[in-house]
């Protein structure tokens, strides 16, 4: 699997200083945050990287008793496809 990285309101694949994979989140409330963009290049497509990037901020809500609003249309099929994450979707 990939090494996936903790940047300032995202978590990243980088292969030499090159971004080839990205989630982004902002602070959306005072227990909220918002995913508002998740992008995986074609080198990575296949491999499940976006999901394991999901999983990373599902991860931090859960350490953080964060809410998650999922604004990024894969986020959104995330949610719908486990019911694992109900926990920290903002209703």
């Amino acid at each position: 699997m990939v090494d996936i990285q903790k940047g300032e309101g995202s978590f990243f694949v980088e292969d030499f200083g090159e971004k080839l994979a990205e989630i982004t989140f902002f602070k959306s409330g005072d227990k909220e945050i918002t995913v508002d963009h998740t992008v995986v290049s074609d080198k990575l497509r296949g491999q499940k990287v976006g999901n394991a990037l999901v999983e990373k901020v599902i991860e931090l809500a859960r350490e953080e008793n964060l809410k998650i609003v999922p604004e990024c249309t894969f986020v959104q099929k995330q949610f719908e496809k486990n019911a694992d994450y109900e926990d920290v979707l903002a209703k």
